[in-house]
């Protein structure tokens, strides 16, 4: 069951959560994808965690305005292509997110609800992204625009996904003990350490981890795999190079830890 909170405290975290994710941003904001435009951002944690506790809104909400701010404040202008896509997409993102946690929580359900919109957040992100690129502002060849869009939907799902399924837990659970009044009562109930030996929470890792883990595998086996997302004709080895490197990193750390959570689950039935 969600709590009910007033309206002046929906504003005031959405506003929180805004501002933390704009400055979150920021900080990796130069840290760029490997075609130049898009940027690694760890920072989906916060809004993840305030979508958590507070619903739907205040994370979707929160999401698409911070993610506003910190681009603005880095081009020093109102950037266009995050309003037309990062805006968007962080905004759809967090808001299923946290509609898909809304009636009850469990950190297997919060595993799943990741997964999927991780890569639905990402998804429109890129579509949006590189229409903008290929059509608005010809940056890139209109011949090039699904495996840019595949690209970068990896790239970043494969920078983020570590640090919502491993960060974002340990600031929710932090965040709970210190505030208990204003966080779910099913939020406030869970427990990592129940939960992490079960079978369900061991696959919810270690299926999507031995699929990156596969697909970077793949890539070693047949270059041409990395190469066809790529989707540029400058640097494209090099870039490829980079996606093989993080499917295998991410996929391999996933994928460890979630078969090691299923062996303990096999030790204690």
């Amino acid at each position: 069951m969600t709590r009910e909170y007033s309206k002046s405290l929906i504003v005031s975290v959405t506003a929180l959560n805004a501002a933390l994710y704009a400055i979150g941003a920021l900080v990796t904001a130069y840290i760029e994808s490997p075609w130049g435009h898009g940027q690694f951002r760890p920072a989906i944690v916060i809004p993840a965690t305030f979508a958590t506790i507070f619903g739907p809104w205040v994370g979707g909400v929160g999401a698409a305005i911070g993610t506003l701010i910190a681009d603005s404040i880095k081009h020093q202008t109102l950037y266009l292509p995050s309003l037309i896509a990062a805006v968007p997409a962080n905004f759809i993102a967090f808001y299923i997110y946290g509609k898909m946690l809304e009636k009850k929580f469990s950190w297997t359900s919060f595993i799943v609800s990741s997964i999927i919109t991780l890569l639905i957040g990402n998804l429109v992100c890129a579509i949006l992204l590189v229409a903008y690129y290929t059509y608005i502002i010809p940056v890139f060849l209109p011949q090039f625009y699904l495996q840019l869009v595949l690209g970068l939907t990896a790239w970043w799902y494969i920078t983020m996904v570590p640090f919502q399924l491993l960060v974002t837990p340990a600031i929710v659970k932090a965040i709970a003990k210190a505030f208990p009044t204003i966080t779910p009562e099913d939020v406030l109930r869970s427990s990592l350490s129940k939960e992490m030996p079960t079978l369900h929470f061991s696959l919810a890792l270690l299926l999507p981890g031995l699929l990156m883990l596969s697909i970077g595998v793949a890539t070693l086996i047949e270059p041409s795999i990395a190469l066809s997302l790529v989707g540029v004709l400058r640097k494209a080895e090099v870039i490829a190079s980079l996606i093989q490197v993080m499917f295998l990193a991410t996929g391999g750390c996933v994928s460890a830890l979630g078969l090691a959570l299923l062996v303990t689950h096999k030790l204690k039935a």
